[in-house]
């Protein structure tokens, strides 16, 4: 399949409403290119490391590259990317986005991600590591062997980063786990490695399915992580006592029911994906179906919860 890149040269202050944009339109991953970010590192001395582009030294504005299919479905998100990021702009009262489109192989844009992809720690146990990548583990460490391909998840973004961290804290061994938007089954990989005793990892987007079972292999979780297509909770009879979704703010509080009906007594709703000015939204949503809230991590202005049904 090709694929069309997207690139959106914009201010620095929509750079996370503009990631969040190509998430809502299925983008098969999200590429953040920030000139003052980059110099930081390559001042740092760890440069060589990289490998990045000399060119995204030098751009004026920050880049945020999202990647859609080029399919039937191109012509509506692409009016959709353009009037959602009139509203992004006008809101945050900023000078219009700078749109590029150019068409790309999958192979293409799949390897391009060797040039950010390292080693990565992303919570006190959890480490991913790419595929193509070597990595002595420390102590304690349990590593995540991972080939996203075209699909959403290196643990790189906050939004993964706090699940695994929330993961690490509420999960008991033996917890039965759904993952709802596995993207690249970061989190369904770690919640096994974790202890889970059985983990389901549905995802809507074929693509995602297709790299969460390869990685699933390639990590040979295969006896305790069942992958599936799946329109979030929709069919879904089994219970759990931990349910996880790292996806937007919109859709978690329309997950709410779903989840109200699935948990198991005691157990934990994980929801980040939720950028800042959404907090409100969701907590209303939550305890209109009578959740309540646990924990909360904040991060780049990005939000992170723990949810729990309330006892009657």
């Amino acid at each position: 399949m090709d694929w069309h890149e997207i690139c959106v040269k914009t201010d620095p202050e929509a750079i996370e409403a503009v990631a969040d944009l190509f998430h809502r339109l299925g983008s098969g991953g999200v590429v953040i290119e920030d000139p003052e970010e980059l110099r930081k590192i390559a001042q740092s001395g760890v440069w060589d490391a990289f490998e990045l582009p000399e060119e995204s030294l030098h751009n004026a504005r920050p880049q945020v590259k999202g990647y859609l299919p080029d399919n039937e479905e191109l012509p509506r998100k692409m009016e959709e990317l353009e009037f959602g990021l009139s509203e992004i702009m006008t809101r945050l009262d900023k000078e219009p986005c700078d749109l590029t489109s150019r068409l790309v192989r999958e192979d293409d844009w799949a390897n391009s991600w060797k040039a950010y992809f390292k080693p990565l720690k992303i919570s006190d146990r959890l480490v991913v590591c790419p595929s193509w990548e070597k990595y002595q583990k420390g102590p304690g460490e349990l590593v995540i062997t991972l080939d996203p391909g075209m699909a959403f998840g290196t643990g790189s973004h906050a939004t993964t980063s706090m699940c695994a961290r929330f993961l690490e804290k509420y999960l008991s061994a033996g917890d039965k786990v759904i993952d709802v938007g596995t993207g690249s089954g970061i989190l369904s990989i770690s919640a096994a490695l974790l202890g889970a005793g059985e983990v389901l990892a549905l995802d809507y987007d074929d693509v995602a399915v297709k790299v969460a079972e390869e990685n699933v292999q390639l990590n040979m979780l295969q006896d305790k992580i069942t992958v599936r297509r799946n329109d979030l909770l929709q069919g879904v009879t089994q219970k759990a006592n931990l349910i996880v979704a790292n996806i937007i703010a919109d859709v978690i509080i329309r997950l709410f029911p779903q989840v109200g009906e699935r948990l198991l007594p005691g157990g934990f709703f994980i929801t980040s994906g939720i950028i800042g000015e959404r907090e409100e939204d969701v907590v209303k949503a939550a305890g209109d179906c009578g959740f309540v809230l646990l924990d909360k991590l904040f991060r780049e202005d990005w939000l992170a919860q723990v949810w729990q049904v309330k006892e009657k």
